[in-house]
């Protein structure tokens, strides 16, 4: 399983999804709940929405995307190519990942301007 976080410069989980540095795609093992790899994919820049980053993500094995925040059509457009998204992750990218295997992070529920 592919889990994508949008990321800061310096490994946080980036709060503005559309305008992130990059991506941290993690390959995770559900079973083991660990991390087995990482690597990083550059932004494409501009929202998330009309970028066509959520065919990079699929093609890239995301079927998960943590972030801190997200707006309706970035969502849509997301989950129309199969990719789950989980609103409500924070500190680093890493600990968001383990928090989401763990169970200790589920989806908030929150748009991105909180409502």
């Amino acid at each position: 399983m592919t889990i994508a976080v949008p990321t800061t410069e310096h490994g946080a989980v980036d709060p503005h999804f559309g305008n992130c540095d990059k991506f941290t795609l993690f390959t995770v093992d559900r079973t083991q709940r660990s991390i087995l790899s990482q690597e990083t994919l550059p932004s494409p820049g501009g929202c998330g929405c009309r970028s066509d980053l959520a065919s990079i993500l699929a093609s890239k094995g995301v079927t998960v995307l943590l972030t801190s925040g997200i707006g309706p059509g970035a969502m849509r457009v997301l989950e129309k190519h199969g990719i789950r998204v989980v609103r409500g992750a924070t500190g680093r990218a890493e600990q968001a990942v383990q928090d989401y295997l763990s169970g200790r992070l589920t989806d908030s529920e929150k748009d991105h301007d909180g409502r």
